[in-house]
Parts: C-alpha cells; sequence; structure tokens
C-alpha cells in the first residue's frame, strides 16, 4: 500500500525521501546527541548518502519486514523522519521511530508526524496494534509517545548490550480501538 503524497499536517510535508534531501539529513545525523539512542553512530555525509538511498525505496508497505520512511519537512527543509515498519501480517503489528534534528526539537513536530503516521497505520494499514521503542534516559522520545496516547507496557531491564554497556528499554503501544486521530 502506498499512501497518496505528501501527507500533510497542520504545518508539515511527510513525504519519501529524495537523493537532494542529502544536506537537511546529514546535519542531523552527523550529530553525536542525535546518534546517541540509536543503533548507529553518528555519521559520514557517505554512509547518509547510503541510508538515504536505501530510505528513498521506502515509500510503500506491501509486505511483512518492510518499513516506509518518510521525510519529515517544514518550509521545504527536512527537519527529521518518521517511519512505520509492518512486523506482522497475521497480527496486524507494526512499530512507530523518528528521529529529529535537535534545532526543530521542544516544538511538537515529532509529535505532529507521528500523529500522522499512527493515522495511516491504522487507517490506510489496518493495523490492530503499534508499538515505540526508546531508551528510558531519553525522556524526549517518551515524551512524544505519552502525548500521542501509547502506553507503557514495559521496562525491560539491561536487556541488551547498547554502545558497550547494558540498556534498558521502554516499550509503548496502542491498539487501534484507542486510536484518536487528532491534530
Amino acid at each position: 500500500m502506498r499512501p497518496d503524497y505528501p501527507i500533510k499536517t497542520a504545518r508539515l510535508l511527510l513525504r519519501p525521501f529524495h537523493p537532494a534531501d542529502l544536506g537537511d539529513v546529514h546535519a542531523y545525523r552527523a550529530l553525536p546527541e542525535v546518534a546517541r539512542y540509536l543503533y548507529d553512530d553518528p555519521l559520514t555525509r557517505e554512509e547518509t548518502a547510503a541510508k538515504l538511498q536505501n530510505w528513498s525505496t521506502m515509500d510503500e508497505l506491501t509486505e511483512e519486514g518492510q518499513s516506509l520512511a518518510l521525510a519529515v519537512v517544514l518550509g521545504g527543509t527536512v527537519i527529521g523522519e518518521a517511519d512505520v515498519k509492518w512486523l506482522s501480517r497475521e497480527h496486524r503489528q507494526g512499530e512507530l521511530g523518528y528521529v529529529f534534528n535537535p534545532a526543530f526539537h521542544g516544538r511538537g513536530f515529532a509529535t505532529e508526524a507521528a500523529r500522522a503516521l499512527l493515522g495511516l497505520a491504522f487507517g490506510r494499514f489496518g493495523l490492530h496494534r503499534v508499538i515505540a521503542q526508546c531508551d528510558p534516559r531519553n525522556e524526549p522520545s517518551w515524551r512524544v509517545m505519552e502525548r500521542l496516547g501509547m502506553r507503557r507496557e514495559a521496562h525491560f531491564r539491561q536487556s541488551e548490550v547498547f554502545k558497550g554497556e547494558w540498556g534498558d528499554l521502554f516499550v509503548y503501544a496502542m491498539l487501534a480501538a484507542e486510536h484518536r486521530d487528532e491534530e
């Protein structure tokens, strides 16, 4: 299923990535504070270009295991990325994710973009349940999940070695029946 692009919110456009997005995306993906809670380290320009090439092909969900990766655009500038991964066809499960340029933190953009993706996940894609995960130390991320109305279902303690140390994990979730499409 391919959404109708661009997806418009009150202030943002969500659309597939393009090679021309390299400068905007690298501006934040190269930052240590952005990579802190990601599996990636800060990216080189070449690594960012390779990711962008991959993301540009992720513009629809047609089978389990795929991700829909979208550029979040404000006034012509890519300020972040948001994605939905199709985890299970049988159980109609998905996972929400987002990463934003710190220069645009604190203004509700992540919540606005994530809300639009939840609308797609439950509406267009017909998912039953969507999860989101983060490191408990990443309070801004789990605050977004809570603003979306997601509930914290788990706190896995020392569940994996993450960047050389044992790391905890919060898991949030929402059911389709709980979703309110607000803007």
